[in-house]
């Protein structure tokens, strides 16, 4: 165990610590869920159990002599991937109205509404996981250049 610490890897208390924060956000995230009192709690557990769920990805790497690093990288993979295949998500939402659903009737009002609103690609929040990706992609890349020349630690 006294290597681990030469290393950088993670003591067995780190990994302990770790993987109870883990385990606790997703019973805070049930908890919050299912407590009758606050839709405003309810809303925040629903996040929290998307959160929860993607960080339940790193359990694996909750033990000792892992280094910080790669539980870090590990988790930025995840959360690229989960932007990716939210815009992914996104763009098929809109391809299934284009191809099964009837254009919007600028004779009714709500027709008229439909066609002032927004495009999707012009929210906000559809620019903002994007460039969340993109900065995950970006940091991930450069991380992957510096890790040659820390040596063959992993």
């Amino acid at each position: 165990m006294n290597g681990d610490d030469q290393t950088g890897g993670m003591t067995a208390a780190a990994a302990r610590r770790l993987e109870f924060a883990i385990i606790g956000l997703g019973v805070l995230a049930l908890v919050m869920i299912f407590q009758p009192f606050s839709i405003t709690l309810f809303a925040v557990g629903s996040v929290l159990v998307i959160v929860a769920g993607l960080v339940n990805n790193l359990l694996p790497l909750a033990r000792p002599g892992v280094r910080v690093r790669s539980v870090v990288k590990t988790a930025m993979i995840i959360a690229l991937i989960f932007c990716i295949v939210l815009l992914v998500a996104i763009y098929a939402a809109h391809l299934y109205g284009v191809f099964f659903l009837k254009p919007p009737d600028p004779d009714t009002l709500m027709g008229r509404v439909q066609l002032r609103a927004t495009p999707w690609y012009l929210h906000g929040f559809t620019w903002t996981v994007a460039a969340v990706a993109a900065v995950l992609a970006g940091l991930l890349t450069l991380q992957s250049r510096r890790a040659p020349e820390e040596g063959n630690g992993e």
